[in-house]
């Protein structure tokens, strides 16, 4: 509990895979879950996804206003309530600068906003949630450097106090989880602290590590 457990890896390693079975889309046909020593098999769906809050990198927003897209998360909550989740998600400052504010309507799946501003939408109902455990499923991938600063600074806001598994692509957003499993072709293949597997020669993080910080640096470069 508390905890932060990163899941990285190339694309078809079966990171998003872990996130469907926690969240029972479907079923281990092998092996088990356990939530608190009990198999989650054991607990119905909907009460298992009531303890969670999920921020995907692509977020389902519907044609109604700000507001309500926010509160979807909680049915029934009141305006403060509201507000004060899309100030925790750093959110509110956007909300605030558009002619209806919080009654703005944000489109068909939210055309009308950017990229980073949905996703702060996104954090702002899992904040209003108030859930037990966090999925963050490449939640930054899409963004540019501004908007990710902002949006990560609300993913932490979120994650302050809770467990979260995090699904990442950039490396540099997970070197301060508890616990990261690499993983390859459906397996773990290392696990461990950003610290430890960064030095593990030939390891599989140690290069993709290398790799990304090398661009960055390319990039500034240029």
């Amino acid at each position: 509990a508390g905890q932060s457990l990163a899941l990285v890896g190339l694309s078809g390693s079966g990171k998003t895979t872990i996130v469907k079975l926690l969240m029972r889309f479907y079923d281990p046909t092998e092996g088990s879950i356990l939530i608190n020593g009990i198999d989650l098999r054991d607990y119905q769906a909907r009460s298992v996804r009531a303890l969670m809050g999920v921020v995907l990198q692509d977020v389902a927003l519907f044609n109604d206003s700000i507001g309500e897209n926010i509160a979807f998360a909680r049915p029934g909550a009141n305006q403060e309530s509201v507000r004060e989740a899309a100030r925790t998600a750093h959110a509110e400052e956007f909300i605030l600068k558009l002619d209806q504010q919080y009654d703005t309507k944000v489109g068909e799946r939210g055309i009308k906003l950017s990229g980073g501003e949905k996703q702060r939408i996104a954090i702002s109902r899992a904040v209003l949630k108030n859930p037990d455990l966090i999925i963050l499923d490449e939640a930054t991938s899409a963004l540019d450097s501004e908007s990710e600063e902002l949006v990560q600074q609300g993913l932490e806001r979120l994650m302050h106090k809770r467990t979260s598994v995090v699904i990442a692509h950039r490396l540099s957003t997970v070197m301060g989880a508890h616990l990261i499993l690499v993983m390859q072709n459906g397996e773990v293949v290392e696990q461990g602290t950003h610290a430890s597997l960064v030095e593990k020669k030939g390891g599989l993080y140690a290069r993709l590590f290398s790799l990304q910080t090398q661009g960055r640096h390319l990039a500034m470069a240029s």
